[in-house]
């Protein structure tokens, strides 16, 4: 089955900044475009939580946590959906992934790590 594929994690200190990227495969192009998307991290011992949002109007939605600090994207062919982290926390430290929002989302890619410590 198709899955995305998300890039651009890292290590980075306390207050750094991060641009995480998800990539759709072709054959889920059509409904990638038409789908709301959202980013979601997690760490060991813990669930999955969903931490930005874009519908396929434009229209964002982030935790608490990420509110002030984190940015999502899409790009003009909305093919691309991207993750810019700002003032980074240790408590940001996880496996990032994107999705489109649910219940009925595609498998899960294999997710970009993300590390804030200095």
């Amino acid at each position: 089955q198709p899955h995305l594929v998300e890039s651009g994690g890292g290590l980075v200190q306390p207050g750094g900044s991060l641009r995480l990227s998800c990539a759709a495969p072709r054959a889920i192009l059509s409904t990638y475009s038409s789908s709301d998307m959202g980013w979601y991290r997690q760490t060991p011992g813990k669930e999955r939580e969903l931490v930005a949002s874009m519908t396929k109007r434009g229209v964002t939605d982030y935790a608490d946590s990420a509110k002030g600090r984190f940015t999502i994207s899409r790009d003009n062919g909305k093919r691309k959906v991207f993750l810019q982290m700002n003032s980074l926390k240790s408590e940001d430290t996880a496996m990032y992934y994107c999705n489109r929002l649910g219940p009925s989302q595609w498998p899960w890619g294999q997710g970009t790590q993300v590390t804030v410590s200095a």
